[in-house]
């Protein structure tokens, strides 16, 4: 269960609404706040020697086998702030993670340090639904409180950030699953209000949960001012997307890629070209091991061994499409097999679970690596352009 639940949630958009609308007496109960004047109380701040300040040694993997080696670092005084909240990773006993980090420090290394070099990545501890809190929600225990203190740090982050950090700057959002669900409410209830604000937030990327749009549209549903990105280079809009393989589209029941309001669909951007509806390459940086459990076994990244660096890039072995069929809308991801070659022909992405894959949640494991390069790309593109 351990693994199958990790970089997870069973949680949906009802859990945080529940957990909203509860009355503010019991709000009035919740533990101390965090201080986030305190710099300890970041995982990811500029100037300090983090995780997202840390190189990433990475190898390049190509049909030919392993190419150039590079090393991803922070660059001096990027154009852009990224304000990174991480998905659920802790495994703590408590409904509520703590503030010792450990496989969240893992979480930003794999999808937020890279981002370092094209934007100054601001990344708050937070006390998170944990693992068990998720599990005891399904069994149909009450975590509201849970949900209140998890949502309440991300807010209080956020105005410490937007106060006493920001200084003005323009800003890119960026979060996964839980991650994605806290920042879908602080758009709505902290961005969307404030239009100064809302103004410097240049691109809002949210995959791994259901973000709703009335079907044919590209603004409504849980975003009222913030439209989906429809062209390459456009700013001040949303780029959201939860990753199925191709000809599994999500079943009925499926906690992520199915729309639960009628005449609503879930949000779907390609990253790699925004507005696209065809099948476009993929720029992806993975793990070199991982302990995530794959179909067919671990993952030999070349028949050439393995490589020498904790990352690998790997460009145009996927490609993914937008997909929007009535209430569903989800990234279909097609794998360019090729036995002949030296490359892997196969990559992970499922939850599993006691030797099974949950259909339900596609490739959820998946959302960032397979599109890193272009995420990192697209937010270096508009920094570029403010300069």
């Amino acid at each position: 269960m351990r693994l199958a639940f990790r970089h997870a949630e069973l949680v949906s958009a009802s859990i945080l609404s529940i957990a909203l609308a509860v009355p503010s007496q019991a709000q009035t109960t919740k533990p101390a706040a965090v201080d986030y004047a305190k710099e300890s109380s970041w995982l990811c701040l500029p100037g300090l020697d983090d995780v997202c300040a840390k190189p990433l040694l990475t190898t390049t993997v190509t049909p030919a086998g392993f190419g150039k080696r590079s090393n991803s670092s922070p660059t001096k005084d990027p154009p852009l702030d990224c304000f990174y909240v991480y998905p659920t990773v802790s495994r703590d006993n408590g409904l509520n993670s703590d503030l010792a980090m450990s496989e969240e420090i893992g979480a930003a290394a794999a999808q937020a340090a890279r981002f370092s070099s094209v934007c100054k990545v601001y990344a708050p501890k937070y006390r998170q639904m944990t693992v068990a809190s998720i599990l005891a929600y399904t069994a149909g225990q009450d975590i509201s409180a849970a949900a209140i203190q998890s949502y309440g740090d991300v807010v209080a982050a956020w105005r410490d950030y937007l106060a006493n950090r920001n200084q003005g700057r323009p800003f890119v959002l960026i979060g996964h699953s839980q991650g994605t669900l806290h920042l879908i409410q602080l758009i709505a209830r902290e961005i969307e209000p404030n239009p100064a604000v809302h103004k410097r937030m240049k691109l809002a990327i949210l995959p791994g949960f259901n973000i709703m749009v009335p079907q044919g549209k590209l603004v409504g549903g849980d975003f009222k001012k913030t439209p989906l990105c429809s062209r390459p280079g456009q700013a001040g809009c949303a780029i959201a997307w939860t990753s199925y393989r191709e000809k599994n589209a999500p079943p009925a029941g499926a906690i992520f890629g199915i729309a639960d309001k009628p005449g609503m669909t879930v949000a779907c951007v390609n990253p790699a070209r925004p507005g696209s509806r065809s099948w476009e390459m993929l720029d992806s940086y993975w793990a070199a091991k991982s302990g995530y459990p794959v179909p067919g076994g671990p993952i030999q990244w070349s028949s050439e061994g393995d490589p020498a660096t904790p990352w690998v890039h790997v460009r145009g072995l996927n490609s993914g499409r937008c997909v929007n069929d009535g209430p569903r809308g989800y990234f279909s991801v097609r794998t360019h097999a090729d036995p002949k070659d030296k490359r892997t022909d196969r990559i992970g992405g499922e939850v599993g679970a006691a030797g099974l894959f949950i259909p339900g949640w596609g490739m959820h494991l998946a959302d960032m690596s397979l599109v890193q390069g272009d995420l990192v790309r697209l937010v270096g593109e508009i920094g570029a352009s403010r300069r």
